[in-house]
């Protein structure tokens, strides 16, 4: 066989990650959260991306490059932030829908505030959308500062920590320099939840000294405010606070003894432990309840932060949903065009010229990235809203079975940028807010072949049937089925204990005893 030298030509398909394509890609799974902190970051990296106020002349800074197609993956669409569905009240998942954009602009001035109310859990409306914005805070009126305090002290933040509030106590208590240096280590190891968890034999290694010496340390911090502080496990908390409300008598030691006897509501063996009758035993509970299990929380200075919805939705007049991006959530980014342009002309190196037009291209591409995503979250919300019509308009009960692949096809997407965007993304609904991916359910056959039914909504409806029960007639899970079956539900015994375990309910069996002890007791 000869071996020669030649020139072939061949031509294949293959899919290239280019940075700008890797990019997008992630700005598309970040949630408001991380979204605004990467945008802080490219504000900071590249000096023709500005931060567009409210008054920012957005049509002459627009990128001049058209929008890149990804793909099909809903990159290069047109901009999209309102849209509604016009549905029947009351209609179901199959109502006609009609995509209509509301706005020349993603990123949009309007206000917040106008955009969505207060919410409680409960439920709640979502208000319209108003003309605000975000530069003005608050209503008309003056202001006058002439009779406020602005000295330093009065400005300052005064946010005392559980270690602060502790070692000032310390520093005032009557101990030996060993016993101060005892407990400053002890006040250290202490938890957000105010309990001592290090083992006292070894932290006595670890400071050299006995255990005793770390055990009477021990005492001297368990004195201090707040009460429970610095307790090793739940039962010696409650002890302490018991002790320093006189309450500590034989009965109640023996209950806080036997807190696993309480979580599970075994009250027959707490009354045969505690030696008391009903009404004495739902005493004592009652006063457990009123004591802080977690004394140290009280001192927390970071808040826990409330979701904030990227998609708002409120029902229309005729019945139809409004379907909007949120404005506190979309950042307000532009290319300075007019700064560009002095700059370039200024430019006389090679490598400069190179630098400035690499921050050119690089804040077009993120400015066309972001107007992307908001198209891609609002295709992928519309959608959403139009198969779960039936949960929006009449709740739980009526959430339909739905997968990644029914939208990713109904919006001709991928599969994997559904997931990317219906994660940690919330919607602001009149029911409440939620993520994006409680809509995205099981789905459990029916009896007759029919439509299946979601396993959110199922569980729902174990939950209800529990709720209603009488002590004389306690469900099991064999009548839960019999029950759902009549129903329609086509489910499995395992399936419902399963459901009622993720629900945190007892059996039957402990269901019947509590009911029949808080019947007794009650009596």
């Amino acid at each position: 066989m000869a071996l020669s030298t030649r020139l072939e030509l061949r031509q294949s398909q293959n899919l290239v990650m280019t940075p700008q394509l890797q990019q997008a890609i992630k700005l598309l799974q970040l949630n408001n959260i991380e979204l605004s902190a990467f945008v802080e970051q490219e504000l900071e990296r590249n000096p023709l991306l500005d931060d567009s106020g409210p008054d920012a002349p957005e049509p002459d800074n627009r990128p001049e490059s058209d929008s890149a197609d990804a793909g099909g993956d809903g990159f290069g669409d047109e901009p999209l932030s309102e849209m509604s569905i016009d549905a029947e009240k009351g209609g179901g998942a199959e109502a006609e829908s009609a995509l209509d954009a509301g706005y020349d602009d993603v990123h949009g001035n309007d206000s917040p505030s106008d955009r969505l109310s207060e919410t409680p859990a409960g439920g709640g409306d979502i208000g319209d959308s108003g003309g605000g914005s975000l530069g003005q805070i608050g209503g008309g009126g003056s202001h006058k500062f002439d009779d406020m305090d602005l000295s330093l002290e009065n400005t300052l933040s005064n946010s005392e920590s559980l270690r602060d509030h502790l070692t000032a106590q310390l520093n005032l208590a009557p101990a030996s320099v060993e016993a101060r240096l005892i407990a400053a280590a002890i006040i250290d190891s202490i938890d957000e939840d105010g309990y001592f968890r290090e083992d006292i034999e070894e932290m006595a290694e670890r400071l050299g000294c006995a255990p005793a010496a770390v055990e009477d340390a021990l005492a001297l911090v368990q004195a201090f405010d707040p009460t429970g502080v610095a307790a090793r496990d739940l039962a010696e908390c409650l002890a302490l606070q018991l002790q320093e409300l006189d309450r500590y008598d034989p009965a109640m030691k023996a209950l806080v003894g036997r807190l696993d006897l309480l979580a599970r509501q075994d009250y027959p063996a707490l009354l045969r432990e505690c030696g008391v009758d009903g009404e004495d035993l739902t005493d004592m509970i009652r006063e457990l309840k009123r004591l802080d299990p977690r004394p140290g929380r009280q001192f927390e200075t970071e808040e826990a932060q409330t979701a904030i919805p990227d998609v708002l939705l409120r029902q229309k007049p005729d019945g139809g949903w409004q379907i909007e991006l949120n404005p506190e959530t979309l950042p307000r980014v532009l290319v300075n065009n007019r700064y560009y342009a002095e700059i370039s002309a200024a430019t006389r190196t090679a490598q400069d010229k190179t630098y400035l037009t690499d921050c050119f291209n690089n804040a077009n591409w993120l400015v066309k990235s972001l107007e992307q995503r908001a198209n891609t979250i609002m295709k992928v919300a519309t959608e959403l809203v139009r198969q779960q019509d039936g949960f929006f308009a009449h709740g739980v009960q009526h959430l339909r079975p739905l997968n990644l692949r029914t939208i990713a096809d109904a919006i001709g997407m991928h599969e994997s940028t559904v997931s990317r965007v219906t994660s940690n993304k919330y919607i602001g609904t009149p029911r409440g807010i939620f993520e994006m991916k409680y809509f995205f359910t099981a789905s459990i056959p029916a009896t007759d072949g029919g439509a299946s039914h979601s396993a959110e909504a199922v569980r729902h409806r174990i939950k209800d049937l529990i709720e209603v029960e009488t002590p004389e007639a306690v469900l099991s899970d064999d009548r839960i089925v019999e029950i759902l079956r009549a129903d329609g539900v086509d489910i499995a015994r395992r399936t419902v204990a399963k459901y009622r375990e993720a629900l945190r309910i007892p059996s039957s069996v402990q269901r019947r005893r509590m009911k029949r002890m808080q019947l007794d007791m009650a009596r």
